[in-house]
């Protein structure tokens, strides 16, 4: 039975490119709590500290692999409540970003019901790792945000 499903679509994509206007790395520019942010790779990366001024060094960043980079830091702390929140300021940056660009909502909501998964092959926690087994966060964080984007449409 197993050998016998039609496989589903799937829609993929992989965090870390920036020609996909879905990847949080890609330049789309957004205001978020008083500051324009270059992606969403640096608001992210940026909210795991609570240190103001390395927070705007992060925002500053010339590339979003380069936030990327001082968000792994060890030389300062990250917040104590970062794993716990990590993924709602990703969908927060993400929703504001669909909501700042008409094509990343198309896009998004063109994709109906697909399934999205993130291809990150290291990635067992944002993406789908190497097998396919990982959780995925980036690709569902999507798939929430296409559903209140499609709510939205629906009570307009």
């Amino acid at each position: 039975m197993l050998f016998n499903e039609k496989e589903k679509p799937l829609f993929t994509l992989t965090r870390d490119d920036p020609s996909n206007p879905l990847a949080s790395y890609a330049k789309r520019g957004f205001e978020l709590d008083g500051y324009e942010w270059p992606s969403v790779e640096h608001y992210y990366q940026a909210m795991k500290f609570d240190d103001a001024e390395y927070r705007e060094q992060i925002r500053l960043a010339a590339h979003p692999a380069d936030a990327a980079k001082l968000g792994k830091s060890r030389r300062h702390q990250k917040r104590k409540d970062w794993k716990k929140n990590s993924v709602t300021y990703m969908t927060r940056a993400t929703y504001i970003k669909a909501r700042s660009h008409t094509d990343v909502a198309q896009m998004l909501l063109d994709s109906g019901d697909t399934e999205i998964k993130d291809l990150s092959q290291y990635d067992y926690f944002w993406g789908s790792g190497r097998d396919m087994r990982g959780d995925n966060a980036f690709g569902k964080m999507l798939m929430a945000v296409r559903r209140k984007l499609r709510e939205e449409l629906n009570n307009q």
